[in-house]
């Protein structure tokens, strides 16, 4: 009973204040309706950022983006394009865009501690004009979300810094997560050898990134 009392104490906005207290005014103060020229110089040199999003009866997903630093094209100060690149056509964060647009995003850029969110509305494009800001050498991508921003705001490095995110001897060992084609081979079970389904990994890797 203990238990549930404690967890029925925090059940709306007024009693997460009253445990947790204000937010930090700095943190307030710092949130922006558009992109200042921090927020574009991060988006500018952010090679990897996560994109949340949710259906329309309020289902969560986060998907990840990567691509060269700076693959999130800024149209301007209220504008990002995000192009699609080949996946397993899941297209979870599509469906739900379509559904609700609204999304969030995270910018990470590797060895620098902070992080820029933005929150925003999507659209799914796929006009010429739009695709055109995607394109890697002769390839273009079949689609791209464009994200009217309606905030956007620094946030501090704490979680990277207790995780040690970019700390190369934080790494994990080779051999203590089994390969991606062990798993496949195991969740799938698939008849395809293990040396084959890693071999056509490594080839869709190599190959198939555009």
């Amino acid at each position: 009973m203990a238990d549930d009392d404690h967890r029925s104490e925090l059940r709306d906005e007024d009693s997460l204040r009253e445990h947790f207290g204000e937010p930090s005014a700095n943190a307030m103060v710092m949130n922006r309706s558009y992109l200042d020229e921090h927020h574009q110089l991060f988006v500018r040199h952010s090679p990897f950022i996560c994109i949340a999003s949710a259906s329309a009866d309020g289902q969560p997903n986060v998907s990840p983006r990567g691509d060269a630093p700076g693959f999130v094209h800024i149209h301007d100060d209220r504008t990002l394009v995000i192009p699609d690149r080949p996946g397993n056509n899941k297209i979870e964060t599509f469906v739900n865009v379509v559904d609700n647009p609204k999304v969030a995003l995270i910018f990470f850029i590797p060895g620098i501690r902070e992080t820029v969110r933005v929150h925003g509305t999507a659209e799914l494009v796929r006009d010429p004009q739009w695709l055109e800001l995607g394109r890697v050498e002769d390839k273009l991508p079949t689609a791209a979300l464009v994200v009217r921003v309606t905030r956007a705001y620094l946030h501090c490095g704490k979680a990277i810094v207790r995780a040690k995110l970019w700390d190369s001897s934080r790494h994990v060992a080779p051999g203590v997560i089994p390969s991606f084609g062990q798993i496949i081979k195991d969740q799938a079970q698939v008849s395809t050898s293990l040396a084959e389904l890693q071999a056509a990994l490594e080839r869709m890797y190599r190959d198939e990134l555009y």
